[in-house]
């Protein structure tokens, strides 16, 4: 059987309450679960038992320097609906100063952020599979600044992405 898809990520982070209160209020997710030193947490819209694992490790533990010197994960990446919901995601991530970066790869639009100790993720939203085109898919080689009211005005704000792609299409 092959991979369907990513159910879960676990990190570990300094502290747990500090990480839970930034995914929650800088993505809107939610705790399912959680003991001492650890929570788990559910994306919205996620069928998933949960999205994201936190694990403590405390707050002498020194930061991860996974691609600067070291292998390691660089980053974890969510998917959003439309390309409106990137916009507000991009306003609630700047306004949390986590914002780090906003690019087109041509098939994808993404934004990049760090959370309160510095680990990278992505929020994208991939051209639905009935949109795609030429220009589109020769866009993946190379990566150019995000422009996101030219792409709204290209695909429309409520065009639900990915679909045929990571979201199975309707019958």
């Amino acid at each position: 059987m092959p991979v369907h898809r990513l159910n879960h990520a676990v990190l570990y982070v300094s502290d747990v309450e500090r990480s839970v209160a930034f995914y929650r209020d800088a993505l809107g997710f939610r705790t399912v679960m959680s003991f001492p030193g650890a929570a788990f947490l559910q994306a919205p819209g996620s069928t998933n038992d949960h999205d994201l694992g936190l694990f403590q490790v405390g707050a002498d533990a020194k930061a991860s320097d996974a691609g600067r010197g070291r292998v390691g994960l660089y980053h974890l990446a969510w998917e959003v609906d439309t390309l409106a919901e990137l916009e507000r995601v991009a306003g609630t991530l700047a306004e949390h100063d986590a914002l780090v970066g906003a690019s087109d790869h041509g098939t994808t639009k993404s934004l990049y952020a760090k959370d309160p100790d510095g680990l990278e993720f992505e929020v994208v939203w991939i051209i639905p599979a009935e949109l795609l085109d030429d220009a589109a898919r020769s866009g993946r080689s190379t990566i150019r600044p995000l422009d996101l009211a030219k792409e709204k005005a290209r695909y429309g704000a409520d065009t639900r992405g990915g679909v045929g792609i990571s979201v199975p299409a309707a019958n």
